[in-house]
C-alpha cells in the first residue's frame, strides 16, 4: 500500500509525503497500539482545533476565541490529548502547529473517513 501527497494549506505552508508499507506487516502489526492516536481524533472540538490549526490559529488564545470550543481549561484539555497523541507539538509560547509528518496523514485520515 502507498499513500503519498502534496499539501498547500491556507496559511501557504507546503507538505509533501509518502509512505508505503507491505499488506501483510499492516495485518500482523497490533492495531490496538494506535487506539490512542484515533481516540484523540474522536471529539468533534478537537478536530476543529486541528482544523482551525491547519488553518493558521496556532495560539491557545486564538483557540479560545472560537465560539463552540469551550472553556480555555477544556481547549487546554483537548490540546493536551492531541499533543500527547502525536497530532499536534507546541512550538513555544502557546503555539500549537500540526507536526508536518502528521499532516498529510491526517488529512488522508478526514477523507477517508468522509462520507
Amino acid at each position: 500500500m502507498l499513500f503519498t501527497g502534496s499539501v498547500r494549506l491556507p496559511t501557504e505552508e507546503r507538505y509533501e509525503w509518502q509512505f508505503g508499507a507491505f499488506t501483510e506487516r499492516l495485518l500482523d502489526d497490533d492495531w490496538a497500539e494506535t487506539a490512542d492516536s484515533f481516540a484523540a481524533l474522536g471529539h468533534p472540538v478537537r478536530l476543529r482545533l486541528l482544523r482551525e490549526i491547519l488553518g493558521g490559529r496556532r495560539t491557545a488564545a486564538e483557540l479560545a476565541e472560537l465560539p463552540e470550543t469551550g472553556t480555555t481549561g477544556q481547549i487546554y484539555h483537548h490540546l493536551r490529548q492531541l499533543t500527547a497523541a502525536g497530532w499536534l507539538h507546541t512550538t513555544g509560547r502557546g503555539r500549537y502547529e500540526v507536526p508536518a509528518a502528521r499532516v498529510v496523514p491526517l488529512l488522508v485520515a478526514f477523507t477517508a473517513a468522509h462520507p
